[in-house]
Parts: structure tokens; C-alpha cells; sequence
């Protein structure tokens, strides 16, 4: 396990976010972290290309909307209108991005937990993979109907007077916070075949810890050029966290 030396109580969401950097360089985890990072790179890459050049203007359209007697907070609601947009960008592509590479992420997980626990996961071969590729698509549109609705229920409130310039991009920043990690941790959930409902219960019971992860995700995804790499990082730290404090409850000891 990855807490050889302190309780898993010790070991929180920062932790575990740190820990991926440190777990991307393993050996034999090359060819798996390659692929997520490409997908990365070429999806998140374009989209904040574009996006930090319209940015001003979506700004600008959205300072717009504040009424006259609210001017007064223009420097508070400036970068708050900043920090929004991004979140919902940061989101929306990195969900793209998963949906596409889900397959080799999927893989990175797998590999990364066999060489912690040291069981290895059954070889299902080349077949076996592609065979497995419409449930974990099917997979990540259940993560997406989940996050819809709530998203828009979200986007709504910021047309709000008040409420919506000062307090959504905070509500914004926490339900990003909370689907990177649900993102992020289903991966080693899924290669178990722990539902998705089982495994929301399982990280809400755990959520602060799941909040800590997700929100240094959050932050690292809208900083530029660190934001191509995360991915990677992200799904070892959230297979850290599985093979510490999750896989004892739904994997019987010895056995993947």
C-alpha cells in the first residue's frame, strides 16, 4: 500500500493529489500515462487556446449583467466572473477528454494499483479491452447526466441579482471540486465494477478528503501548461486513495 508508515487518517486529499505526481514516473507506467496525456494536451490545449482569447469579452458580457447599485463590487465580481468561466470550461473539456481516453485511463488505474497491491489484475488481452470499451463509455455519460442537471441549476443561479455574481462562482468552485473527484476516483471504482451509486456513497462518506483532491485538481487544471499533464496525475492519485482507503471495502483481502 502507499501508507506504509502513517494511518490512512494522516493521509489526506492534498496528499493524494501530491502523491500522483510522484506515481506518474513509476517504472512501467510509461506507455499508460502517454496516451491520457496526449488526449490532454490536444483537447485542453485547444480549448483554453481559444478560450484565454475570448475570455476579456465573456467577462465583459457577464459584468454586464450586474445591476448599477452592484458596480461598487466590480473588483470582487471581476475575478469571480473570471474564476466561473474557467471552472465551467475546465470541466466541460476535461470531461471530453475523459470520455475519449476513458479506455486508457481505465488501463493506467489498473496498472498502477497491481504494482501497489502487488495482485496482479486478470489479463483480459486486446479483446477483452475492446469488449469492455462500451461499458466504460456508458459509464462516463452516467457521470455526465449526473453533473448536468445540477450544472444547470448552477448556471441559473448566476443570473440571480446578488446571489448569483458573489455566490455561485464559490458553489461553482465546490460542485467542480466534488465531479473531479467523483471524475477522477471512478476510474479504479469501475475497473471493479462497483456501481456508480456505490461508489458516490463511498467517497460522500470521505468528502472532505475527496473535496481537498478535487479542489487542488480544480486549481492545476486552470493553470496553464500544468493543466496538459494533470489528467495523468489526477487518476494515480485517485488510485492511491482507492488502494488506501476504499478497496477493503469492496474487494475481499488477496484477491483483485
Amino acid at each position: 500500500m502507499t501508507n506504509l508508515t502513517e494511518s490512512t487518517k494522516n493521509l489526506n486529499g492534498f496528499h493524494y493529489f501530491a502523491l500522483g505526481w510522484r506515481l506518474i514516473t513509476r517504472p512501467g507506467l510509461k506507455r499508460f500515462v502517454i496516451l491520457p496525456l496526449l488526449a490532454n494536451i490536444i483537447i485542453l490545449g485547444s480549448a483554453f487556446w481559444w478560450l484565454y482569447g475570448q475570455i476579456g469579452e465573456m467577462v465583459n458580457w457577464m459584468m454586464e449583467k450586474v445591476p448599477d447599485w452592484l458596480q461598487w463590487l466590480s473588483y470582487v465580481i471581476w475575478p469571480l466572473s473570471v474564476i466561473f468561466i474557467l471552472l465551467v470550461f475546465t470541466y466541460f473539456f476535461s470531461t471530453i477528454a475523459n470520455i475519449i481516453a476513458s479506455p486508457f485511463n481505465g488501463l493506467l488505474a489498473e496498472k498502477l494499483e497491481g504494482q501497489i497491491t502487488g495482485i496482479n489484475p486478470p489479463d483480459t488481452g486486446l479483446l477483452g479491452i475492446t469488449k469492455d470499451i462500451p461499458r466504460i463509455l456508458k459509464r462516463e455519460i452516467i457521470k455526465v447526466v449526473y453533473y448536468l442537471p445540477r450544472a444547470i441549476v448552477l448556471l441559473l443561479l448566476y443570473f440571480v441579482p446578488v446571489v448569483g455574481q458573489t455566490i455561485a462562482p464559490i458553489l461553482w468552485f465546490i460542485f467542480g471540486a466534488w465531479m473531479m473527484a467523483i471524475q477522477y476516483n471512478d476510474f479504479p471504482f469501475d475497473n471493479h465494477k462497483v456501481s456508480f451509486a456505490n461508489m458516490k456513497s463511498t467517497l460522500k462518506k470521505d468528502k472532505w478528503n475527496n473535496l481537498q483532491f478535487g479542489m487542488v485538481i480544480n486549481i492545476f487544471t486552470m493553470i496553464p501548461i500544468l493543466n496538459l499533464v494533470i489528467m495523468p496525475v489526477a487518476i494515480c492519485g485517485a488510485t492511491a486513495m482507492w488502494c488506501d482507503r476504499y478497496r477493503h471495502q469492496h474487494v475481499q483481502a488477496g484477491q483483485w
